[in-house]
């Protein structure tokens, strides 16, 4: 397998997306491109770190229930969440019933509700590398974690957050854009 694909739009695109229509949007649309704003990171947090140990795809198919079920990733609402909650969320068949990755994803929003409005978005993205990087030829090219995607782990974690190691936090960085890890020849990295 090659580590770009043409797709039937004639396209060549990073392999991982393949032929499955919510990968293909979401590599075109969304991965690699910069977001910005605590709710929208705050959800992007959230879901890499219920994706740890599964696949995006699976995540990703299960979005519109995750927003549903988390109020939109609202961090004020979500804090409020009690035992109630956690309950109908463990008995929601739409998400991941994970009780560790439901119960962090409330403490980490009652942490967010903390900070100052634009906090968690300057944080997030002072550890984006400066400057531009060379575009990866190969998927061997990416790492799983980088020294900044450590320190992000490190800074979020001493402020109390869970579900952030650096893995989750590199994830992160690629899907919000503050790395692009498209691949040489893929359309999006002239796009």
């Amino acid at each position: 397998m090659t580590d770009l694909r043409t797709g039937a739009d004639g396209r060549a695109r990073c392999a991982w997306v393949g032929d499955d229509p919510d990968y293909v949007r979401y590599h075109d649309e969304e991965w690699g491109r910069p977001l910005r704003g605590d709710r929208p990171l705050f959800e992007k947090l959230s879901l890499e770190g219920f994706q740890a140990g599964l696949s995006w795809i699976t995540i990703l198919r299960k979005r519109p229930a995750f927003r549903r079920a988390f109020a939109d990733f609202e961090p004020a609402v979500v804090a409020a969440f009690d035992e109630t909650d956690v309950a109908r969320l463990l008995a929601d068949a739409g998400i991941v019933r994970n009780r560790a990755k439901i119960e962090a994803t409330i403490g980490n929003a009652r942490l967010l509700t903390t900070m100052a409005p634009g906090e968690l978005d300057a944080f997030l993205w002072s550890f984006a590398p400066a400057g531009p990087r060379p575009r990866p030829a190969t998927m061997a090219d990416i790492p799983a974690m980088t020294p900044e995607s450590d320190a992000a782990s490190k800074g979020l974690r001493a402020r109390g957050f869970r579900f952030v190691g650096s893995t989750t936090m590199y994830a992160l960085m690629q899907s919000a854009g503050m790395v692009d890890d498209h691949l040489a020849g893929c359309w999006r990295a002239a796009a």
